[in-house]
């Protein structure tokens, strides 16, 4: 489905991005130091044009161990360059002392005490190029590269999670209903979570068309549209960002913390301006806290056709205001680039902000 943006130029159709490894750089950020001691080997690794699978199948063939031994915290884009930690018993350290290859290079090495796990990750700080800018459309990503790292965004999923043709939610919608059967439990689990992850977008759209319903009409004008009372009304229309709070939203501490109910708007609202909690949308399974009151009434709306699975799958909540840390960008008119560099917290999409930035859809 189309995704709403929340900031309203007009789109940057001539800037010109490419995932390739000079102009898309991922840097993964370790969730703690490492130790210098202990019986695993961790290795600092720079890969291009691969995916995290296809390198450990390379350090895999190198050292003898199996695939499954390497422990790792994510999965990074095959396209362009990407910095992450691989960690594997010390056993296998010597394996590496001598390691080359055109498409990964070990920039450094540590001992630690622990395996690296899915999640063991802070984040990622991304470096983006754009090229082929003209001077007017430099103004354009300013402003917005501004007003992004002044209020955050939307942290809808990316449309690398849809599949190529974009029907990856689908084929997870007919497992879950037994129309179709994926013996592959890896893929299985990853269409289940495509299907999650529509719904989940679909909610934010209509939570970002829900915000802009606020920003644009006045309190007469909202009450007519949407007829909710008019004291709930005023008590939205006074928050001053563009993501509006709802009563019986499941917030969350920001950047990790205990999911809670968000009850008194003004107190949560502050916190929110603070930075110190963010909103979560839902992602459909039975273990998954459900917003309440005006918040579950729209939760409902969306997520209803997934009430018939909620027993086959856990479900989560994600962030649904995501924000950006370390903002830089700066334009070369001479070369004409655009560069940006920004940090988000795991689980998030660059190709999300810069879509978000360019008012256009990447995979278009």
């Amino acid at each position: 489905m189309s995704r709403l943006f929340f900031m309203n130029h007009a789109a940057i159709k001539q800037a010109h991005f490419s995932k390739n490894s000079s102009d898309f750089v991922v840097s993964e950020i370790p969730l703690y130091e490492f130790s210098g001691e202990g019986e695993h080997f961790v290795m600092h690794a720079r890969k291009k044009d691969l995916t995290t699978w296809q390198m450990l199948r390379i350090f895999s063939d190198t050292s003898g161990a199996k695939m499954r031994d390497f422990g790792y915290a994510g999965l990074k884009d095959k396209e362009g360059m990407t910095t992450q930690y691989v960690s594997i018993h010390k056993n296998y350290a010597k394996a590496f002392e001598n390691f080359s290859h055109p498409n990964v290079k070990i920039l450094n090495t540590f001992y630690h005490n622990n395996k690296i796990k899915i999640g063991h990750l802070k984040g990622n700080r991304f470096f983006i190029r754009l090229k082929k800018v003209l001077p007017q459309d430099a103004l354009k990503l300013s402003y917005a590269c501004e007003k992004i790292a002044k209020e955050g965004y939307p942290n809808y999923f990316g449309y690398q999670r849809f599949g190529k043709d974009g029907d990856n939610f689908e084929l997870g919608r007919a497992i879950l209903s037994g129309e179709k059967k994926e013996r592959n439990p890896k893929l299985r689990d990853f269409l289940i979570s495509a299907y999650q992850s529509e719904l989940f977008n679909r909610w934010l759209s209509k939570r970002i068309e829900i915000s802009k319903y606020f920003e644009d009409f006045s309190p007469t004008e909202l009450q007519n549209a949407i007829k909710w009372d008019k004291e709930t009304i005023k008590e939205i229309k006074k928050q001053p960002q563009f993501f509006k709070l709802l009563k019986g939203d499941i917030c969350c501490h920001y950047p990790h913390g205990k999911a809670f109910l968000c009850e008194d708007l003004d107190a949560e609202n502050a916190r929110f301006l603070a930075r110190d909690i963010t909103v979560t949308g839902f992602l459909a399974g039975g273990r998954a806290i459900k917003a309440e009151g005006l918040a579950g009434e729209i939760e409902s709306e969306i997520f209803n056709e997934a009430e018939q699975f909620l027993d086959k799958i856990d479900g989560s909540r994600r962030y649904a205001w995501n924000f950006t840390e370390d903002f830089e960008y700066k334009y070369k008119e001479e070369e004409a680039w655009f560069e940006m560099n920004f940090t988000l917290t795991k689980g998030a999409y660059a190709t999300v902000v810069l879509e978000e930035i360019l008012h256009r859809n990447l995979d278009e």
